[in-house]
């Protein structure tokens, strides 16, 4: 199959593009995202037992996390991508970073899916990534499902919780289940499209197994659990009177929400949140190209998008893989596509599918499918991949950085495995790497959004590059793109605490401040050189 370019048959493409459900998962962290992907997971059959991020000694750790730093902290700092099947349709997961400071991967994420399951803490309720992460979901017009999660334990009133989605939001929410009892004291879930049974679920011993769950008529639901089961029905009659009922229409036009309630990690309300993927998600549909160019439909050659890249997932190889989501036609492993950027072409003869840290070969993949390119190191997050007729996406937005370091390396004579390091960081989209003119390549500063991402760069050059590094905080919190001169400006100026750098990925002109009122300065003392916001940047 080397060597061979695209064959589409439309029919096929557009055929298997209504089976595909293509999502992620967020949430603030420690809201159980890594649990409810396991337990997801577990419903579709696709894995015999669900592990959970936080557990007892000895207890397996959840599949999509493979990092051993991030199985060590019990937290997730890369995505994952699991495919599985459920219903007949093709389920593609992209679970994502819950940490904040790794949140510029999750926002790249969002460029790849079609819609977004969020998680919601019953005890917390909305927290400020979840706020960030709905943003960006707004932005992209991607909708979203929300799942309270945690109903097991003490929380919230329901009613308050929804309230606080449509304050907030702006966001109609509309529940597909409700509960039966308060937060902390679940005694089931009604269906709100067949409010006369109560479905009622005995938790599997150390929610490793899906829950047991019976179905109870309103009689018997009534008689033992009078009062919580009274509650939720005059609960639901409020809702139906405030028009609090699911459009499949406003939901997909992000103007409205379904919410369900369970409890992730007892495998509670799983099932159902699983179908709702199923039955209300998206399809893969026509994206938009950039410039203006119109949208590239689901029956066109293929086309792809790199959103993310990672090296050394498998210790053995010491790979690296571009993950790519198909955006239209048919990929077939072997076919030679174009990089957009260059023109040049690219062959694909290593294709996997990943689950975690098991990987299989991909023969064909769909719309909405995602493919892991191994060896594929002349791809950038943000490439467009494309057959027969041309076809470029919109480029993978920077966001703003509020961390900086210098970086240099603690063993000269590692110097060659350091400059490697570094720019293998840079092209996955690790930390963004800055270059000053005060110190030159030999010291390029690290721009993160968070600063565990320093702790990420530490752990892999020690470990993959053989090249450990020493870090200098920089004072600086904040970043503005500028232009040429207006780096010059600020380098200059004996007014203005800053400094101008520019970005190794794309050259762009930053300037650097060490808070709000020194870029004041700045614009104060030269009002026409450029400072332009970066994306989610705090202000």
């Amino acid at each position: 199959m080397d060597g061979r370019t695209a064959g589409v048959v439309s029919g096929d493409a557009t055929e298997e593009a209504a089976r595909r459900r293509t999502f992620a998962v967020i949430s603030h962290p420690d809201a159980g995202k890594s649990t409810l992907t396991e337990a997801l997971a577990l419903h579709a059959q696709a894995i015999t037992s669900a592990g959970a991020v936080h557990g007892k000694a000895g207890r397996r750790g959840v599949s999509s996390d493979w990092m051993e730093m991030e199985q060590a902290r019990g937290i997730s700092v890369t995505s994952a991508v699991l495919q599985f099947a459920h219903r007949e349709q093709v389920l593609n997961l992209l679970d994502t970073p819950g940490h904040a400071d790794f949140s510029e991967d999750t926002y790249r994420v969002l460029a790849a899916v079609d819609c977004a399951v969020m998680l919601v803490d019953a005890a917390k309720g909305l927290e400020e990534q979840t706020r960030k992460l709905f943003d960006v979901c707004r932005h992209r017009g991607v909708p979203v499902i929300t799942f309270i999660n945690k109903w097991d334990r003490p929380g919230r009133d329901a009613l308050e919780l929804l309230d606080e989605i449509e304050s907030e939001f702006r966001l109609k929410p509309t529940p597909v289940t409700w509960p039966v009892g308060i937060a902390g004291h679940m005694r089931g879930l009604v269906d709100v499209r067949d409010p006369e049974r109560m479905l009622r679920y005995t938790r599997a011993p150390g929610g490793a197994k899906e829950a047991l769950e019976e179905t109870l008529g309103a009689g018997q639901a009534a008689a033992e659990h009078a009062g919580d089961w009274q509650q939720a029905g005059d609960e639901l009659a409020l809702l139906r009177e405030t028009g609090a009922v699911h459009d499949p229409e406003a939901f997909l036009a992000g103007k409205s929400t379904p919410v369900f309630f369970g409890a992730a990690l007892s495998n509670i309300g799983v099932r159902l949140l699983l179908d709702a993927v199923v039955d209300m998600a998206p399809a893969p549909g026509p994206r938009p190209l950039a410039d203006g160019g119109g949208e590239r439909p689901v029956e066109a050659p293929f086309s792809g998008l790199v959103f993310k890249v990672q090296a050394n997932m498998d210790r053995s190889h010491r790979d690296r893989i571009a993950f790519v989501r198909v955006c239209s036609g048919v990929f077939e492993r072997g076919m030679t596509v174009t990089r957009a950027a260059t023109g040049k072409p690219f062959a694909t003869k290593y294709a996997h599918s990943v689950f975690g840290q098991d990987r299989s070969s991909v023969e064909t993949a769909y719309p909405g499918d995602v493919v892991g390119l191994v060896n594929a190191g002349a791809l950038r997050v943000g490439d467009t991949l494309y057959a027969e007729r041309k076809a470029v996406f919109p480029p993978m937005p920077t966001f703003a950085p509020e961390h900086f370091s210098v970086v240099r390396p603690v063993d000269i004579g590692r110097t060659k495995q350091f400059r490697r390091g570094i720019a293998q960081l840079d092209e996955e989209g690790v930390v963004q790497v800055l270059v000053s003119d005060r110190r030159g390549e030999q010291a390029p500063v690290l721009a993160a959004v968070g600063p565990m991402q320093f702790d990420v760069v530490r752990h892999r050059m020690e470990n993959e590059f053989t090249a450990p590094v020493r870090l200098e905080s920089l004072p600086y919190q904040t970043a503005r793109a500028t232009d040429l001169q207006g780096a010059e400006l600020l380098n200059r100026s004996r007014l203005v605490h800053g400094e101008a750098m520019h970005r190794v990925r794309d050259g762009v002109w930053l300037g650097l401040f060490p808070s709000r009122w020194h870029i004041s300065s700045f614009e104060r003392e030269f009002p026409d050189s450029p400072l332009e916001t970066l994306i989610a940047a705090h202000e």
